[in-house]
């Protein structure tokens, strides 16, 4: 069996890696990963992967090719599982072939992972198919930039000038000027349509269409850099028409998500899926207790409570975990009633079989409060499922009501993260927009990482929060949240974001 797989990245969007191309990555030993393979995709390596990064971009080699070929070697033959990571397709302009052929020299076993290619994926990206019966029945893929060693180039330009194919250079932004008077000079007519695809499937992609003449002048002007894509022909001329990606309303936006890492992955994904260029700095960190002897009592006894309300999903699972551990099921609730603090707490809820009696109308402890006592909690005996620390509005309201309260800690949060360079370099290169905040301890654990003094430093980046109490937690380091939702869920959060960038 192989134990070296050249694995294509794909175009940069996680969503366009294949099935096959993430089983490798989960299961390698050793990681060897190109510039432009998204570095997303380093979280789903195993723990103790070594991982190595050998990127090269306009002539910054981090390890020349040959070098690369013999680490693979070298690495492969310890007996370790290898994934040699490259953007797009490790055989269009990857160099996978030239790896592939080291390694049969040194007699070891691979395996292709084929990937979506930029040339397709990022016109596509940018509205443009490569073939269409109304303009052409062929494309052709073209490196923009030929190994500098080789005696007399490869290109025909007599052929490509005077073809009909849609024409779709790699790696030729600075070579523009040469590939478009070449086209000219052998046929095509200066005012074909041109279009230039930067970043291509990733939230940060950028295009504009010109002609042939007037190309090499509009990009100079952009100050259009690489990695671009050039792809010529007349199905540029549907970028307008047919283009959807650089519509979604947070393209290009960057917003930090200081969720748990546990919990962080709906949020991601919708901001995602509205272009949002998402960087996930989990500043919490859920963990279990380390004594659950408490927990097991109290559910042996749950019978002796009426009410049982859960504040948080993670408050369910923690729960559930040791009712589980325990040998008991949902089947235990019989003859109580159960409070969810929230719709993700009640769906959680559902999953596990109880059906909620009660989800206030906000979701903070105070409407909480209000909706039991409509209810008739008053003089009850309730348990709280909670964090170890969390906020006292609940249980001091329904002591104060009569009710007996036990206040049982399921789970701890902890400090996600161990420094705030990151942030505060992303911060710095302005690549931030927004900072999203769903919880107090979100915003308390941040500002211990990232100084509230060194923030005020970058007045143009806004803060979310998920609802009052948050809003009031981030007051107290001396700044105001600019978008705060009606409805003070994630669903709710994700339509302000939206509104605010639409806004601006």
């Amino acid at each position: 069996m192989a134990n070296v797989f050249l694995v294509g990245a794909g175009p940069g969007d996680p969503g366009m890696l294949t099935l096959r191309a993430k089983e490798i990555i989960e299961s390698c030993d050793v990681m060897i990963y190109d510039y432009l393979a998204n570095a997303e995709f380093l979280k789903w390596c195993k723990p103790d992967c070594e991982i190595l990064y050998v990127g090269k971009k306009g002539g910054d080699h981090t390890l020349p090719q040959d070098q690369i070929n013999g680490l693979i070697v070298e690495k492969a033959r310890s007996g370790k599982v290898i994934c040699r990571l490259k953007g797009g397709d490790p055989y269009v302009f990857g160099r996978g072939g030239e790896e592939g052929e080291e390694l049969v020299e040194a007699g070891i076993d691979f395996e292709v992972v084929p990937g979506i290619t930029a040339g397709v994926a990022a016109a596509a990206y940018a509205g443009i198919p490569v073939t269409h019966r109304d303009f052409t029945t062929s494309v052709c893929f073209i490196t923009g930039h030929e190994d500098p060693t080789k005696s007399e180039s490869g290109h025909n330009w007599a052929v490509y000038g005077q073809s009909t194919s849609t024409l779709v250079f790699y790696m030729g932004v600075g070579n523009l000027p040469m590939i478009a008077k070449n086209l000219m000079d052998n046929g095509r007519a200066a005012d074909t349509p041109v279009a230039l695809v930067r970043w291509g499937t990733r939230c940060n992609q950028t295009s504009f269409v010109s002609d042939l003449e007037h190309v090499a002048e509009e990009a100079q002007a952009r100050n259009w850099q690489a990695p671009s894509i050039i792809i010529v022909g007349g199905v540029c001329s549907l970028h307008d028409k047919l283009g959807w990606f650089e519509k979604k309303p947070m393209l290009g936006q960057g917003v930090i998500v200081t969720r748990a890492r546990e919990q962080a992955s709906g949020l991601v994904g919708v901001l995602r899926e509205q272009g949002a260029c998402v960087r996930e700095f989990p500043t919490i960190s859920v963990e279990p207790l380390d004594d659950y002897a408490e927990v097991e009592t109290a559910i042996l006894q749950l019978a002796r409570y009426q009410w049982v309300v859960f504040t948080s999903v993670n408050g369910v699972k923690h729960f559930w975990q040791q009712l589980r551990a325990i040998g008991l099921d949902a089947r235990i609730f019989g003859g109580m009633r159960v409070a969810a603090i929230g719709p993700a707490t009640a769906d959680e809820l559902r999953a596990r079989g109880i059906e909620p009696d009660f989800i206030p109308e906000k979701y903070v402890a105070e409407h909480v409060v209000k909706g039991l006592l409509e209810r008739g909690i008053a003089g009850s005996d309730v348990l709280i499922p909670r964090a170890k620390v969390a906020r006292e509005v609940l249980p001091r309201e329904l002591k104060a009501a009569g009710c007996n309260v036990t206040v049982l800690p399921v789970y701890e949060t902890r400090l996600g993260q161990a420094s705030g360079d990151e942030i505060m370099e992303a911060l710095g290169a302005g690549d931030i927009r927004y900072v999203t905040f769903t919880s107090s301890s979100t915003v308390e654990n941040f500002f211990e990482l990232v100084p509230a003094d060194a923030f005020r430093n970058f007045p143009e980046v806004r803060i979310a929060s998920i609802g009052p109490v948050t809003s009031d937690t981030v007051r107290k380091f001396g700044l105001t949240p600019a978008i705060e939702p009606e409805d003070y869920t994630i669903p709710g959060l994700v339509d302000a974001l939206i509104k605010d960038a639409a806004a601006k």
